[in-house]
């Protein structure tokens, strides 16, 4: 826009001068005119070279303006082309710039990109690796219901067999083993509430009963209370501090996981119960008590 302005006034100042010089030549013409053949003598007289002088000034300074015009155009396209090469170089820099500070990025992100990358490759591993195990479990769980359906088809066989009958004498040789000492020298003791106490610190109502604790295992306390029920008369190993209700259950509970024992978890001693357990030490090689001693109770892994 600049340098239209400054085209426009410098072709309005070539008009002015122009014009400027042209009123002189028509008045000296006048002149010429007015004093008739004087003046035109006078001319001749001095010769040509003024008036040639005069006529050529206006082109002289018309050529000038040109000349100026021509000058300050090739000024200003100078100007334009070093603005335009300045403005080029400068997107060349700022795109130099921009790539620079893309890969010095890139080049900062990635520590950052492989530690998310190792990461998320931890993550993957440890998901496939429960849904591995997951399906390892549930494998397994078929795979040992399987077990158990056989051990309870194996149960109800051992069950009929001689030596899966359900035991009440522990006097034959093979409760003297130390780990059934307690089945061996058993024997029903009746006392009273006052002795009971008197002679055991440990005493429980459990079961229908009173039960006292000696040695590691617990004892029916006969005559302890009015109308105590014991549906089985003899010890039970205890663990754990648990009373004999909750020792009780717990063997029904592995005992029916192991396919031995179908009847309900009330912790009863019944005769269900002590048929279970009675096939269960004869599949595994124990001495049948048909009671929950030492060996059976780890065996079956309570303890």
């Amino acid at each position: 826009m600049k340098r239209i302005v400054f085209l426009t006034w410098i072709g309005s100042l070539a008009l002015a001068l122009t014009a400027f010089g042209a009123p002189q030549g028509k008045g000296g013409h006048g002149s010429a005119r007015g004093g008739g053949a004087r003046s035109a003598h006078v001319a001749s007289r001095g010769g040509g070279g003024h008036a040639a002088s005069m006529r050529a000034a206006p082109h002289r300074s018309a050529a000038r303006s040109q000349h100026a015009i021509a000058t300050h155009s090739r000024a200003s396209n100078a100007r334009s082309n070093r603005a335009n090469t300045a403005r080029a170089q400068s997107a060349r820099t700022g795109r130099n710039r921009a790539v620079a500070n893309t890969r010095s990025r890139e080049r900062n992100l990635a520590p950052t990109n492989a530690r998310n990358n190792r990461r998320e490759a931890r993550l993957q591993n440890q998901r496939a690796a429960n849904a591995n195990a997951s399906i390892n479990g549930r494998r397994n769980f078929a795979a040992n219901r399987g077990r158990n359906m056989t051990l309870g088809r194996n149960a109800a066989v051992n069950r009929n067999r001689q030596n899966a009958r359900v035991v009440n004498n522990w006097r034959n040789n093979r409760f003297r083993d130390s780990r059934y000492a307690a089945f061996y020298n058993y024997n029903r003791r009746w006392h009273d509430r006052g002795w009971w106490n008197n002679n055991y610190s440990t005493i429980v109502f459990a079961l229908g009963g009173w039960w006292y604790w000696n040695a590691g295992y617990w004892y029916p306390a006969w005559g302890y209370g009015p109308g105590a029920y014991y549906p089985f008369d003899g010890p039970i190993y205890g663990y754990n501090n648990l009373t004999p209700d909750r020792i009780m259950v717990n063997v029904q509970v592995a005992l029916q996981n192991n396919g031995y024992y179908t009847g309900p978890i009330d912790g009863s001693i019944g005769p269900q119960t002590r048929e279970a357990l009675a096939a269960f030490q004869a599949d595994s090689g124990l001495a049948v008590t048909s009671a929950v001693d030492g060996p059976t109770l780890r065996t079956l892994g309570l303890t």
